[in-house]
């Protein structure tokens, strides 16, 4: 059976834009949101977001290129950089043919297709930019990946809303399982704080209305009302174990399970019995060949939402049964907001480091205990403990569910 480790990481995020200052921030419990400023809020019933600060695209493209991709592309390229960077990878020495990207997005290039609608309407929809669809497209992440590693094999998006980035990594560990590849950049990334991205969300009464930064992102708090969008990048390297050993590589964990289900229930509402997402962690487990007992640490999706929370509490009880009351969980969401489809890679890239560090991130700004989501989620502070192995759910619009299970090599 061929094993598949993680030797590179990569992020931007409203917490960092790297994986280094990304970690300060968990380990402080630290919160990323803010009132947005992408564009003017006076008068709207949705104020924050969890913005990226201070991202500069010419730190690893020139100007000129980067005006010819939408910030979710941007936001890729350079988590992938880092990713790439951390690894130690030299594609030249490798059979490229093996290497492949698997790179989410939930909507793509939205700042460009408003920007360009608007200038249709005002001017002429023959005078838009051509740079326009190469721009909007929600593979281009992942094509602009491979064209700057030089990566030759697969190379495709998952587009799975929310679950996205989880299953590009979960698409890509099977790659490597079953021999396809040797090397796969894959995650997510996505970029939609914009009047159009917050507008629709906001219509369906999904974002968080409140004005405090402290109480808006409050996973499994009972005073919850809706998520807060967010907005970034995370990758990972995923590589054969007996490659990585081969090239003396540092490997942070082993990614070894990996389950997808669907609710086929509703657009939007997630099963409130948990019942499919609860299979969705059992088939990781199950292909980890780990107990629920053997699981310390669950990343949680854990959006904020008043349905997804209480949900998601169900299924865990039925996937852990009695080890349920042990288990830590919390939701990292309540620092970064939700990154829709990059959300599942960012927290794959948080997962990780808590197996490789023994570290527990916090659920912060945590105050109201909700009697529907009574399991240990880690309030306000990280836990120094022992993590022998963790998982990672997310799950989306369209009833997509996807679990990761990381553990120590």
């Amino acid at each position: 059976m061929r094993r598949v480790v993680i030797t590179g990481l990569g992020a931007v995020t409203p917490i960092g834009n790297n994986v280094s200052d990304m970690w300060k921030s968990v380990e402080e419990g630290k919160c990323g949101i803010g009132r947005i400023t992408h564009f003017d809020v006076e008068g709207w019933n949705v104020t924050l977001a969890g913005e990226v600060k201070g991202f500069d695209p010419e730190s690893f493209t020139t100007r000129s290129e980067a005006r010819k991709m939408d910030l979710f592309t941007q936001y890729a390229l350079a988590a992938a950089q880092e990713a790439m960077d951390d690894s130690g990878l030299d594609i030249s020495a490798e059979d490229s043919d093996r290497c492949g990207v698997i790179l989410s997005s939930g909507i793509g290039g939205l700042g460009t297709i408003q920007r360009e609608c608007l200038r249709g309407e005002s001017k002429s929809y023959e005078r838009l930019s051509p740079h326009f669809i190469p721009m909007s497209i929600t593979n281009m992440a992942a094509g602009h990946i491979s064209i700057r590693f030089g990566l030759h094999g697969m190379c495709t998006c998952v587009v799975t809303a929310c679950a996205g980035g989880s299953n590009a990594i979960g698409d890509s560990f099977r790659q490597i399982k079953d021999g396809y590849h040797d090397i796969m950049l894959c995650g997510g990334s996505e970029a939609s704080i914009t009047s159009l991205g917050i507008g629709g969300f906001s219509s369906m009464k999904a974002l968080s209305s409140s004005d405090d930064p402290n109480r808006a992102s409050i996973p499994f708090d009972k005073e919850r009302n809706g998520f807060v969008m967010g907005e970034g990048a995370g990758v990972l390297v995923l590589e054969e174990y007996e490659h990585a050993k081969a090239r003396g590589a540092r490997i942070y964990a082993e990614l070894a399970g990996y389950g997808s289900t669907c609710d086929a229930n509703h657009v939007t509402a997630p099963l409130e019995d948990g019942s499919m997402a609860s299979k969705c962690m059992t088939k990781a487990m199950e292909e980890a060949g780990l107990a629920p007992g053997e699981i310390d640490y669950i990343n949680a999706h854990g959006t904020s939402t008043v349905l997804n929370d209480k949900s998601e509490t169900k299924a865990v009880k039925l996937a852990f049964g009695d080890a349920a009351g042990k288990l830590a969980i919390s939701s990292t969401k309540s620092m970064t907001g939700h990154l829709l489809g990059a959300s599942g890679a960012v927290e794959a890239v948080i997962t990780t480091l808590a197996v490789q560090k023994d570290c527990i991130p916090p659920t912060v700004n945590y105050k109201v205990p909700d009697e529907e989501c009574d399991l240990d989620i880690v309030p306000n502070e990280l836990r120094r403990s022992t993590v022998r192995a963790a998982m990672s759910n997310s799950l989306g619009f369209g009833g997509h569910n996807a679990s990761l299970i990381f553990k120590k090599v």
